[in-house]
């Protein structure tokens, strides 16, 4: 049976443990808002700033815009296409092997066990 002194000081020591738990969970909580409130002020002051002045640009023709022309990216996709169905042709499926039930393992180890133990009986080393 527990004494009652052995149930208070494992009382004192769940709560002193809690107790630091939760205080160290607080200041991390208290460190992570400082450093969200700490960022949201430095985006606002960037934010505040006055915008550069943008210079002259030269303009872009329509050529320049697109990208590649829709014949070659056909031919690219086209070309991968064949690359992946020509690896996956390659691979051959993995043997599947069923794992045998662990039922028949026991019951070899228990039958085993059990002719060292008859066999020891018969001898007379009990």
């Amino acid at each position: 049976m527990i004494a009652m002194s052995e149930f208070m000081d494992g009382l004192w020591i769940t709560v002193i443990g809690v107790t630091i738990v939760f205080s160290i969970l607080g200041i991390l909580a208290g460190i992570l808002y400082s450093v969200g409130w700490f960022e949201r002020r430095m985006v606002e002051r960037e934010g505040s700033l006055p915008a550069p002045k943008a210079e002259a640009t030269p303009a872009v023709t329509e050529k320049e815009k697109k990208g590649v022309p829709p014949r070659d990216l056909v031919v690219i996709t086209a070309a991968i296409t064949a690359y992946t169905a020509e690896k996956a042709a390659q691979l051959r499926p993995l043997p599947f092997k069923r794992k045998v039930s662990d039922a028949w393992r026991l019951y070899g180890l228990q039958t085993g066990m059990d002719e060292v133990e008859n066999f020891n009986y018969e001898i007379g080393e009990w």
